[in-house]
């Protein structure tokens, strides 16, 4: 027969312990019988005997029960009745072969249908075979489903693995105890650019860094130090990270984890955006995004860290700069031009230092600058003369010149402190002097200066106190006087406090000390509120004058508080009259405005207060319309000895004159005095020449008797 011998392709899955368990088919003995013995009845392995015309002529008991059959129910009937639909052409060749002889062996894997619906995979071991006489095919079979499914569930997991392996992230390598690769996944390829038909199993990675070096030019910045590293690893039972740099600029953490069997697992991830990440978080952590200075965290621990290590007769010395005026430039020429001029200035503080000088934003116009080595004193007179003739030079910031001074106040560690917190304070303080002496100058932290700060700071302890608690805060009015008419026009209330333990205090002794805490609003609600109310009893042609803060303006409750004033005492608006300096319009600018026009709406008048000390008293008088202007008392001292005194007042009222407002001499003490002003034509007069400031009862008597005068 053709084919003799031949048997079709031995199928992968089948197991070989199985094999000796299937019965003899070949035999002549077994067809000699016309019907199979009681061997097979009770064999654990399928027989089926098929006829050339593809029925059943004999089925065993086990192999039927697969099916869900009995045997006797499926004697004559087809055989491919019982197969899955799939596999029906195949059993229906393989049949067809053994029964012709052009095959005598046939072993395959195939499925038949149990008649619950469920397929049963079998493994079949088909020969030639005559059944009764008549060519036939024989066929032992096992079940094989539970392998099968185990089979699948290997094969499903590799493919997850194969899945996660070529979607990792990480680039993943596998290498045994030799450093050989057993694995690796595409993103491995990919991170060292090398070419994946190139990657052969068994490499090293020596060879590896060579094709890299061949196909793409990538290296390692330090192949020797990687190759140590690695073998350090490979002998570490706990594994490792290591960071790669490459020649293209970009990091690679690898992480080495041992395994047990012996060889490792890296993982290779490119961090080099992390990286860049942090650098730029941690630099925007430490240095201002402005001026690129470093900022107020990175400047203390720098300072922390000098002192730490500072040595004996060795100095330190910590510069506390503000820019004088910088407000009055960011709220008239607006927040980009001031921010221009902080980068400018920052530059130009750069350009002042030296090597070792560390300088910082703290935030605002605010700078500080570390020097150090300081040897002398006179470096750091030098460092301070340098920055003010360099900040204070004119700017041109997009076609505007704009003129800025800086203060400055200086500390020097040890001998003022090693603190860093103790250094700052002790600068600011001599900042404030700084300050205080006009700007653009620099002056030394004295020991007298925090004693200062200390008495202020009781101070504020017992305002707070006194606001609390109330009781010990006065109100004293003085007369400002019709020239013409001789009579009572207005009275200023000019506070007092009477302190327990610091008895009677004027308001240049606290007044300072309220305006920088905060406390001159509550305060100025106070004065406000009982203004208001001892005005109300007054007679009704007397309005009552009250001083506000360029502190005030900052609160979002000056308006309201105006209001509620007037409601609850009954004063009528026009009664009243609200007293502010050039300080409110040069510190607050729109803003102030803005409230101004808020409160004029009210009917209430507002006056300037000491006019002619400031730098901009003509042009706010444009802007503005003021009720009456107050000459300062500076310009009244000295008339009528001082010509250019006289000068200057004749210069105000004509002024306001031709402007329709009036104006008052504040501060007039003497005759003298009283005649120049109203020679010059001054409209009111204000002064102990006529009366010192007095208590509302006692007031309202002096009312009567200029009444009485007058008529």
């Amino acid at each position: 027969m053709n084919g003799a011998g031949k048997r079709a392709r031995r199928s992968k899955s089948r197991p070989e312990d199985v094999l000796p368990v299937l019965p003899d088919t070949k035999g002549d003995l077994f067809w000699e019988m016309n019907e199979p013995g009681t061997e097979f009845k009770q064999s654990v392995v399928g027989i089926v005997v098929v006829r050339a015309d593809g029925t059943i002529g004999y089925i065993n008991p086990y192999l039927a029960s697969l099916v869900g059959e009995l045997p006797a129910d499926m004697v004559n009937e087809p055989l491919l009745d019982f197969v899955a639909e799939q596999d029906r052409a195949a059993i229906a060749e393989v049949v067809k072969d053994c029964v012709s002889g052009k095959r005598r062996f046939v072993q395959l894997e195939t499925t038949i249908t149990h008649k619950s619906g469920t397929i049963v995979d079998i493994f079949v071991d088909a020969s030639v075979a005559v059944f009764k006489g008549q060519p036939a095919a024989v066929g032992a079979a096992i079940d094989i489903s539970e392998r099968k499914q185990a089979e699948q569930a290997l094969a499903d997991s590799e493919a997850k693995l194969q899945t996660a392996l070529t979607n990792m992230s990480q680039g993943l390598l596998m290498q045994d105890e030799e450093g050989r690769i057993i694995l690796f996944n595409r993103r491995f390829a990919e991170i060292f650019q090398l070419p994946q038909d190139q990657i052969r199993l068994s490499m090293t990675v020596p060879e590896l860094m060579d094709l890299a070096a061949s196909t793409s030019g990538l290296r390692d910045l330090d192949p020797e130090a990687t190759l140590a590293q690695l073998a350090k690893i490979l002998r570490d039972p706990a594994g490792g990270t290591y960071l790669q740099r490459l020649n293209d600029g970009r990091s690679i953490s690898a992480s080495f984890q041992p395994m047990p069997e012996g060889g490792i697992v890296v993982t290779f991830e490119d961090i080099t955006q992390r990286l860049a990440d942090q650098a730029e978080i941690q630099h925007m952590a430490q240095f201002d995004a402005l001026t690129e200075l470093p900022n107020r965290l990175s400047f203390y621990d720098r300072l922390d860290t000098l002192m730490k290590q500072q040595r004996p007769g060795e100095f330190v010395g910590v510069l506390s700069l503000d820019l004088d005026h910088f407000k009055a430039v960011n709220d008239t020429l607006g927040h980009p031009t001031g921010d221009l001029l902080l980068q400018a200035a920052a530059r130009r503080m750069q350009s002042c230092r030296r090597g070792e000088d560390i300088p910082a934003r703290l935030g605002g116009d605010e700078f500080a600058i570390i020097q150090t080595p300081v040897k002398d004193p006179s470096d750091i007179t030098a460092l301070a003369s340098r920055l003010i003739e360099a900040v204070s030079a004119p700017y041109d910031l997009d076609g505007r010149q704009v003129i800025v001074g800086i203060s400055i106040g200086v500390a020097v560690a040890p001998s003022d402190g090693t603190d860093p917190d103790v250094l700052m304070k002790n600068a600011d303080l001599a900042l404030y002097r700084a300050k205080a002496d006009g700007g653009n100058v620099y002056r030394f932290f004295e020991h007298e200066m925090d004693a200062r700060m200390q008495a202020r700071r009781l101070i504020e302890l017992d305002l707070r106190k006194a606001i609390h608690n109330g009781g010990e805060f006065e109100l004293l009015y003085q007369p400002m006087i019709d020239v013409k008419t001789g009579a009572v026009d207005s009275c200023e209330a000019l506070l007092r406090w009477s302190s327990p333990e610091r008895g009677l205090m004027m308001p240049d002794e606290f007044i300072p000390v309220a305006e920088a805490t905060g406390l001159i609003v509550p305060l100025g609600e106070w004065v406000l509120y009982h203004a208001c109310v001892e005005a109300a009893r007054w007679p009704g042609e007397i309005s009552v004058s009250v001083n506000l803060s360029p502190a005030q303006f900052k609160s979002k409750k000056l308006v309201r508080s105006i209001k509620n004033a007037l409601a609850e005492s009954g004063l009528p608006a026009d009664r009243l009259e609200l007293e502010i300096t050039e300080q409110v319009l040069m510190k607050e600018s729109e803003g102030a405005f803005v409230i101004l026009r808020q409160i004029r709406d009210l009917g209430v008048r507002i006056s300037m207060d000491d006019f002619g000390t400031g730098y901009s008293s003509i042009g706010y008088l444009r802007a503005f319309p003021f009720s009456k202007i107050k000459i300062d008392k500076s310009f009244i001292r000295d008339l009528p000895g001082r010509k250019d005194s006289i000068a200057i007042v004749r210069a105000v009222v004509a002024l306001s004159s031709s402007l329709g407002i009036l104006t008052t001499a504040e501060g007039v003490e003497t005759e003298e005095q009283y005649l120049s002003v109203t020679t010059e034509g001054c409209n009111l007069v204000q002064g102990n020449f006529f009366s010192e400031p007095r208590p509302s009862a006692e007031v309202v008597q002096f009312f009567k008797k200029r009444f009485l005068e007058s008529t």
